[in-house]
């Protein structure tokens, strides 16, 4: 139930307890490819499993992964590894995200020569313009990147989906699930309501190339922020609404309120379904006296003002209900239990639904039932010989070091 990509941690930390800092980074690189990423941005899986959880703290794991690959970094350690011979054989990776690049990195060191295909105008796809900058360094993807170009690796930016497989002899679908989901209640079509991901990509764009000049992000200065989505994107939703000089912000959940502990049902090594307060939270904690989240509640409706701009969203209590038919637990609006709060910017963040339809379709590959690309058992190949999935394309919506470890499974 720990880390996918099957880090040794006993011996990591046994190493760094010794002082052993380069045995420490050449144990971590055997099974990890980049662990400034996950260092950074994973959730950790690994604590939820240390065995020091049973009764207690969990070793540091992730900030122990993080010093280690700092450490070589600033040692000069951690070099390009160009391979000393061409396999002659061409390999298409499209999407630059966690699990594209994890691909192009083993497979170019395996010989092959790889090149990388980028929509965007930047290389690292969520790592670049999905999580912020206070979460992940630009610069540290950057640092990546330019090993990958030195050991061989070709990227090209600006470029969307084509006709490949006659250019290349493989080709490795990565590009993420894309597709935002929606919330359909009246009044969805007012203005100034916009999903996180775009909210997210305004900013960091805007931050890297005209340092957050006026007019060229989504603005949150002023206004009454309403986040939909209680998860990592919609935390960063928050604390980014913050730093931009929201006037309030609130964060929606429609699941009921995690237990602060364990419960039985819930035992170690399983990862915990514990009440966690982020760092979005605790600057709304520490900016405006109380936590932002809204546990069990939904939109019903947004109101707009006479220019179409979103002002105000009715807010509805939701409760667990069983379906008589399916026997499972819905979250169902509670009569009455209306409520109206103030919302001149709404961002949503309820998560992803899937592959986009014009990638699937260019390459003529089958999805299942919710729309990811469908492969065969254990071997990452799609229904078209010579063409691969990896990462949230394959597997839906999921983390950072999930998209590393199917990369490189796609690889091999």
């Amino acid at each position: 139930s720990g880390c996918p990509l099957h880090n040794l941690v006993p011996e990591t930390n046994d190493l760094i307890y010794r002082g052993n800092w380069k045995q420490a980074y050449e144990r971590l690189e055997k099974t990890h490819c980049f662990p400034e990423f996950t260092g950074r941005v994973c959730p950790a899986l690994c604590e939820a499993a240390c065995t020091c959880a049973l009764n207690g703290d969990p070793v540091a794991i992730k900030d122990n992964e993080k010093m280690i690959i700092e450490h070589a970094f600033q040692n000069g350690w951690v070099t390009a590894q160009p391979p000393k011979v061409r396999t002659g054989k061409t390999v298409a990776v499209i999407g630059s995200g966690p699990a594209g690049l994890a691909a192009a990195l083993l497979l170019n060191r395996r010989g092959h020569q790889v090149t990388v295909f980028e929509r965007s105008d930047r290389i690292g796809g969520l790592l670049c313009y999905g999580i912020p900058n206070m979460k992940l360094e630009k610069d540290i993807v950057e640092r990546r990147v330019r090993l990958m170009k030195e050991e061989g690796v070709l990227f090209k930016t600006g470029v969307n989906v084509a006709e490949l497989q006659k250019q290349f002899d493989r080709v490795i679908l990565a590009c993420g699930a894309s597709n935002p989901r929606d919330i359909e209640v009246p009044g969805r079509d007012s203005k100034n309501i916009y999903f996180a991901v775009d909210f997210l990509s305004s900013v960091t764009k805007s931050l890297l190339d005209q340092d957050l000049k006026e007019g060229t992000f989504i603005p949150a200065k002023g206004k009454h922020v309403l986040v939909i989505g209680g998860g990592d994107t919609g935390n960063d939703c928050v604390g980014t609404a913050i730093r931009l000089g929201a006037k309030s912000v609130t964060q929606l959940e429609m699941m009921p309120k995690p237990s602060k502990e364990r419960t039985k049902s819930n035992p170690w090594p399983q990862w915990p379904r514990t009440e966690k307060t982020d760092y979005g939270q605790e600057e709304a904690i520490a900016v405006f006296g109380k936590d932002p989240r809204m546990y069990q509640t939904t939109v019903k409706e947004f109101q707009k003002d006479k220019n179409g701009n979103v002002k105000k969203a009715v807010l509805v209590s939701l409760e667990p209900q069983k379906d008589k038919k399916t026997g499972r637990m819905q979250m169902v609006p509670v009569p009455g239990s209306e409520k109206v709060v103030d919302a001149n910017l709404v961002l949503i963040a309820a998560g992803f639904t899937g592959s986009q339809k014009y990638v699937t379709d260019a390459f003529g590959v089958s999805v299942d039932a919710r729309t990811n690309v469908a492969t065969k058992e254990e071997t990452y190949e799609t229904n078209v010989p010579g063409v691969f999935a990896a990462g949230d394309v394959r597997r839906g919506q999921s983390l950072v070091v999930w998209a590393i470890q199917e990369g490189k499974q796609a690889a091999k």
